[in-house]
């Protein structure tokens, strides 16, 4: 079962400023045209939520029920603010206090071309966006409130991709904010990466993480019925190449029967509780016979967030970013980087797991397969063997600097391998960094990026940025203009603000 679309019944609000200084006939064209442009985003096939136009808002009071209002209903993502003529700004200081809902600052005007001709005084105390939108930017960095700013003109499609990427991330920041994550016993002993604030997480992202026995999953497992791992089974054989021996009847069949019974036990227990998100440790598995593999790959396709050995942040990043991208070509999945190829002048990255890579990364039917995992101490569980499809891409990780948390990203490029890998009994990806190999391992080891991180080839860096602004989250991008030298300034630049900033 396929989970919800994020962006059915969700809205941005479109609020638009001025004032009574000019009169009622132009509070009517400003009302005319701004539902023009609001009309022109809410038809873009860029931006994936609906698109709905207020009143437009001329006094403080006014201003403040609309922010109170948008907080308060659960369709609506996030607020598009464009003062379309001139708004004091000190009437949007208490609206702007209250808001917790992200913001976008739409900087454009009703026409794209000015009518040389025949502008006159009136053309110009309606159309003055110019105008009124810098005393509104200045009030909005006077309150240091967060947001995403773009110029230009609806029409272009470039305004309207920028519009839709932010709509992604108030998505994004909606799902975290209601996200349950159920962790399947603790995080793999000794390991550094994936021990964090969980409460710190809940402050700054909502996010609500908590621990469940791996037992109470195995009571659920106990307790499917055959019928439903029956269904499950005749799903696989028609989506997924496997061999003779593990169809109704082979002598391997009990391994992929028993991965469905994990599915759909996994699939009533996260949708009992109402979680978006989980966590499994191949050293804390309790009753089950095997490390889920399958069942964990076939959830992530569906949506739902994966971190392996207790991983909760990147879990819960995972879920996000799948969010964010639904709907876009490509696919986001777990992922950590395992080896290197170093041979020859175009060095590459071998990134996969044990089990747990998402099939919506790769175009080619997957091949069901059951081999023996050498860790867990368990029985040969199934999964889903592939390699993820070229394509541009990012790899986000997310680690807790015990001050603040930050975001890893690197800019990449699924490559094909340069030769089959026909004894690699896990799904893979293959991929070449940006700007090369050198710049941007040595700049990810710098930052403290993790080894788990989460591969996109849905979204780039312009969600990932929205992302990063709208939790306030620090977010440290290698791209194809990422230097050494221009690192290392940002990371010691961006130590000092937040210290700072932690300390006002």
């Amino acid at each position: 079962m396929t989970r919800t679309d994020p962006y059915a019944g969700a809205e941005v609000w479109f609020l638009t400023g001025s004032q009574g200084l000019y009169g009622e006939e132009t509070l009517q064209q400003v009302a005319e045209q701004s539902q023009r442009v609001a009309a022109a985003l809410d038809a873009s096939a860029a931006v994936p939520a609906r698109v709905v136009w207020k009143p437009v808002l001329t006094d403080a009071g006014a201003i403040r029920r609309a922010m109170g209002e948008a907080n308060e209903d659960p369709a609506c993502l996030g607020v598009i603010t464009w003062m379309h003529t001139f708004s004091p700004a000190k009437m949007w200081i208490a609206g702007l206090d209250a808001l917790r809902k992200p913001l976008l600052h739409l900087h454009t005007q009703a026409d794209a071309a000015l009518p040389w001709a025949t502008i006159d005084m009136d053309f110009m105390n309606l159309n003055q966006a110019a105008h009124g939108d810098r005393e509104y930017g200045f009030i909005l960095t006077r309150l240091r409130q967060p947001r995403t700013t773009v110029a230009g003109h609806v029409s272009n499609p470039r305004v309207q991709a920028r519009v839709g990427s932010w709509v992604r991330a108030a998505a994004g920041a909606a799902a975290a904010r209601s996200l349950r994550l159920a962790r399947f016993g603790d995080n793999m002993r000794n390991v550094a990466v994936t021990e964090s604030d969980k409460v710190e997480a809940e402050i700054r992202f909502g996010v609500s993480v908590n621990t469940w026995g791996v037992n109470d999953l195995v009571e659920v497992v106990e307790a499917v019925e055959d019928e439903a791992v029956d269904a499950l089974v005749e799903e696989y054989g028609d989506l997924y190449d496997m061999a003779a021996d593990l169809r109704p009847g082979g002598a391997r069949h009990g391994s992929v029967r028993y991965q469905a019974r994990v599915e759909a036990a996994l699939r009533t227990f996260l949708e009992d509780g109402g979680f978006g998100a989980f966590t499994t440790n191949f050293e804390d598995l309790g009753g089950l016979r095997q490390l889920p593999g399958l069942a964990v790959q076939r959830l992530m396709a569906d949506g739902y967030g994966f971190g392996g050995e207790g991983d909760w942040k990147t879990s819960a990043l995972l879920h996000v970013l799948k969010v964010a991208g639904h709907g876009l070509p490509g696919g986001t999945s777990f992922m950590e980087d395992y080896t290197y190829h170093l041979e020859g002048g175009s060095p590459k990255i071998l990134g996969a797991h044990m089990l747990e890579v998402c099939p919506t990364i790769t175009a080619e039917r997957p091949r069901l397969e059951v081999h023996p995992l050498g860790i867990g101490g368990r029985e040969d569980p199934a999964r889903l063997v592939f390699t993820a499809s070229p394509g541009a891409g990012v790899v986000v990780g997310w680690c807790d600097l015990g001050d603040r948390f930050r975001w890893v990203a690197n800019e990449i490029d699924v490559v094909e391998p340069d030769e089959p890998l026909p004894n690699l009994p896990v799904a893979r990806a293959v991929w070449q960094p940006r700007p090369d190999f050198a710049t941007a391992t040595e700049g990810w080891l710098s930052a403290g990026g993790p080894h788990h991180t989460v591969l996109s080839t849905q979204l780039d860096a312009e969600e990932l940025t929205d992302l990063a602004e709208v939790f306030a989250t620090e977010l440290v991008l290698i791209d194809a203009d990422t230097t050494r030298r221009s690192l290392a300034k940002e990371l010691r630049w961006s130590a000092a603000y937040h210290r700072l900033a932690g300390g006002l």
